[in-house]
């Protein structure tokens, strides 16, 4: 899971051209909400339930706490924080790789799920990059998933055709916003919450050295930003003769709009 800054929120970029988010509030990627969710059903689905354990992973800054911590209202088991000051600035790679070595510490799963993309950084790259670390199969943009025993089916959408794709457990499969509306956290899920445990691990932690992640090892950047203009009013076509229509349709055609 990741997270990541509120986009109702006035966003803003630091200095050193990495993403504030520090100074604006932030919150559960919505795209990994459907993650937590299908996870959940898969455990509920289990003919032993209680045999099965969801654990919601997250990389960030101490904000990033409340992103597990909505995980494990919804219902998650546990959940792990990695939490390093130079993590900051990474890129898609270290990333991935911070996440592959924080699953392997928590034990190869027999699924990760992960969203379809994060609302920030809209990569959708990262659950590939986390199968090849984990060097297991994955599962990408799945609409439905369904699961008996170690199979997994997931069906695929896209503009052209659907497929259905099949796959053996442990795998990383990622989920789009089309597999069903997350559900709210409950009052009793709320403070069932307060009770589960929560693990927060550092790169040392991991066996991860601090050169391979951060903004100076990544292979992209931001090298400049501006912000967006102020949005200008409209133009306003005016019916007092009789010649709206046409002045609103001359204004359509220079537009070519029509």
């Amino acid at each position: 899971m990741k997270y990541v800054p509120d986009a109702t929120a006035d966003r803003k970029f630091e200095s050193d051209g990495t993403v504030d988010r520090v100074g604006v509030d932030g919150l559960l990627s919505e795209l990994d909400e459907y993650a937590v969710e299908q996870a959940l059903q898969i455990k509920e689905k289990a003919e032993s339930p209680e045999d099965v354990k969801v654990t919601a992973l997250c990389v960030g800054p101490d904000g990033a706490a409340d992103a597990v911590r909505k995980a494990l209202q919804m219902g998650a088991d546990e959940g792990v924080h990695v939490s390093d000051d130079a993590i900051a600035g990474s890129d898609y790679l270290a990333t991935s790789l911070v996440l592959a070595e924080a699953v392997k510490k928590i034990g190869t799963p027999d699924l990760v799920m992960c969203g379809m993309a994060s609302t920030d950084g809209v990569g959708s790259v990262v659950p590939a990059m986390l199968a090849e670390r984990l060097d297991v199969p994955q599962i990408t943009f799945a609409s439905v998933i369904e699961t008996q025993g170690d199979q997994v089916r997931a069906k695929r959408d896209s503009d052209t055709a659907t497929e259905v794709i099949g796959g053996t457990m442990p795998l990383v499969v990622s989920v789009t916003d089309q597999t069903g509306e997350a559900r709210y956290p409950s009052f009793k899920g709320i403070m069932a919450a307060k009770k589960k445990p929560v693990q927060t691990w550092s790169l040392a932690d991991l066996g991860v050295e601090a050169e391979k992640v951060g903004l100076s090892v990544a292979y992209s950047a931001v090298n400049d930003t501006t912000e967006r203009p102020p949005r200008s009013q409209g133009e306003v076509v005016k019916d007092e003769d009789g010649s709206g229509a046409q002045a609103l349709t001359d204004f359509l055609a220079s537009k070519k709009f029509i």
